[in-house]
């Protein structure tokens, strides 16, 4: 069963249908929504700071979502894929997007919405990076236009990880 943890007088709070894996960890003052995932060895930890998720938002295996005490809370849209040990941090990423394996984006920074941040990509604090950019390198730069075929992976990625989580629900408490 993860690790769901209260800190500071606050417990998180899950929306319905979400999936956290075994040995996934979520404390503090977490906020998720409705059909989201957390995958092995992720963290959520929120506290020190506030941590909003929407819905259909999958983190997936090794991912670190934290904030920063009195200074910035993390807040992540709908439809949004953070990717295999990326780590999120006191920022701002709205609807879809795809945070890419390893991409870390740091604090006060806003991913816009439709963007995709590459795998290993930095964005480092403050940084806005537009709606609707592909951004790669340390740091981040926006490196082109995503493509209407490339914004189909929003929703299918997302709607994969609903369907992932399905094949593990039935040995597992649902949150």
């Amino acid at each position: 069963m993860a690790l769901i943890k209260s800190v500071r007088g606050f417990s998180p709070q899950f929306g319905k249908n979400c999936y956290l894996a075994e040995n996934a960890t979520v404390v503090g003052e977490v906020f998720m929504g409705d059909n989201c995932s957390v995958w092995f060895n992720a963290v959520v930890r929120g506290d020190v700071n506030t941590i909003r998720i929407g819905n259909n938002t999958n983190i997936q295996d090794g991912a670190v979502i934290h904030c920063t005490y009195e200074k910035s809370k993390t807040l992540i849209g709908n439809n949004v894929s953070i990717a295999h040990n990326a780590i999120v941090h006191g920022c701002t990423v709205e609807d879809n997007v795809l945070i890419g394996m390893g991409a870390i984006v740091m604090d006060h920074a806003v991913v816009q919405s439709g963007c995709i941040i590459a795998a290993g990509a930095v964005v480092l604090q403050g940084m806005v990076c537009e709606a609707n950019g592909i951004y790669a390198g340390a740091p981040a730069k926006r490196v082109k236009e995503v493509s209407s075929e490339q914004a189909e992976v929003f929703a299918r990625t997302a709607n994969n990880y609903i369907m992932y989580s399905g094949w593990f629900k039935e040995d597992s408490p649902e949150y």
